[in-house]
């Protein structure tokens, strides 16, 4: 049954780790608890509650509601848990600090590595979504994408990065295809990516907390709402399905609001 859940998931284009993260959380599930019952189903939900955050949490009831809908068992779907929104943001690498890794990685010759964390912050886009991308969609300057909702997300490459990117293509003879690769020819993993931003970070001296590829996406989203303040465009650009969501990118982050209270607290 769990191996036509993943084919049906497959089905649905959703993200690889998407469906990783549902299966293994049915074969969890299942392993622990066997039947699928109301009562088995929220001594599951009890113990998710007692060993993870509120966002864990839900992820992993989302994915038994999908799996619930699967076996035709709808009525046993599980009710959220409610996520308390913090009135800042955390871990959100500077845009200092954004300018200056792009700029090593860059002089000390890690050009792909220069355009990973180029491409995550000039277009907001997730590390999944980053890998998507081809040298066909740099010249025309945007991806199409499919949201969850059904609806078609388009992702735009900014020109200047456009045009750089262009010509390091023609450098590497890439015409067509997807452009971020491993040494084996083959798309570079979301695992892999984090792991290496995390290597940079620390031989830079960086602050290996606020480098992680959503911590590009989040500063793409802080930069263009300080230079164009349009959050429903915004959240369009990121592809939210609620505004609120991308309410939270109009708070400060942690670092910001220290440094002004450090600045104007003197009583």
């Amino acid at each position: 049954m769990v191996t036509d859940f993943k084919k049906s998931l497959s089905k649905n284009d959703l993200a690889e780790n998407t469906i990783t993260s549902y299966v293994w959380t049915v074969n969890h599930f299942l392993t622990q608890y066997g039947a699928v019952n109301k009562e088995n189903l929220l001594a599951y939900k009890g113990f998710l509650i007692e060993h993870f955050k509120p966002q864990t949490v839900n992820l992993r009831l989302q994915a038994m509601n999908k799996y619930l809908e699967f076996i035709k068992k709808d009525r046993l779907k599980l009710k959220f848990v409610k996520v308390q929104q913090k009135n800042f943001l955390e871990n959100v690498i500077s845009d200092a600090d954004y300018k200056f890794f792009k700029t090593k990685l860059k002089a000390d010759g890690n050009i792909e590595w220069y355009f990973v964390v180029w491409f995550l912050t000039a277009t907001g886009a997730r590390v999944s979504e980053l890998l998507q991308i081809k040298a066909e969609h740099v010249q025309i300057g945007h991806l199409d994408m499919y949201t969850k909702g059904g609806k078609i997300r388009r992702l735009y490459i900014p020109k200047n990065l456009r045009a750089e990117a262009i010509k390091w293509l023609e450098t590497k003879s890439i015409k067509s295809g997807y452009i971020f690769l491993n040494r084996f020819g083959e798309r570079i993993t979301t695992r892999g990516i984090s792991q290496q931003l995390k290597h940079f970070a620390s031989k830079y001296g960086l602050n290996v907390n606020v480098v992680y590829p959503h911590s590009f996406r989040h500063r793409f989203a802080k930069n263009f709402l300080d230079r164009f303040n349009d959050i429903a465009l915004l959240a369009d650009l990121m592809g939210h399905e609620s505004i609120e969501t991308t309410r939270i990118y109009l708070r400060r982050t942690a670092s910001e609001q220290q440094a002004i209270v450090d600045k104007i607290v003197n009583w």
